[in-house]
């Protein structure tokens, strides 16, 4: 269960009704799918920052921008339960931008500002190499 997302952090992006409505009134579900949004965040996120640290935080010493995209990703889920042929467009808009978001952090093209990086020599020892060949064209038989 994770402590980084407080329940009164939803009322900036759903109502509590509505949100009530969703997981009919289950706190339960809530907690599985931040739990789920945070593990989908520490995937981008590891490669550079240091998760235990970011996510450990609770009250004002949590990093707003990362609690907003934990937040789109928990929301996103949670409607996916309800239904998921007639989810929200701003829902799935946020959730997409949210990756998109993320991704950015992985490729490094932006950074987190005032999250808390890993120690230089496990970034440095995180090799980027990737080695990928092309599909065979041309078949001899």
């Amino acid at each position: 269960m994770s402590q980084f997302i407080d329940l009164k952090d939803y009322d900036a992006s759903i109502h509590k009704e509505i949100l009530d409505a969703l997981t009919r009134e289950d706190d339960t579900v809530i907690e599985i799918c931040e739990d789920r949004a945070i593990a989908e965040m520490r995937c981008y996120l590891s490669k550079r920052y240091d998760c235990d640290k970011i996510f450990s935080a609770t009250g004002e010493k949590r990093n707003q921008l990362v609690l907003m995209i934990a937040i789109d990703i928990a929301v996103y889920h949670i409607f996916t339960i309800h239904n998921p042929r007639n989810l929200s467009p701003i829902r799935k808009e946020r959730y997409e931008r949210a990756v998109k978001w993320l991704e950015s952090v992985a490729d490094e093209d932006i950074s987190v500002d005032g999250a808390p990086l890993l120690p230089e020599e496990v970034r440095v020892n995180k090799s980027n190499f990737l080695m990928k060949s092309n599909r065979k064209r041309v078949n001899h038989w």
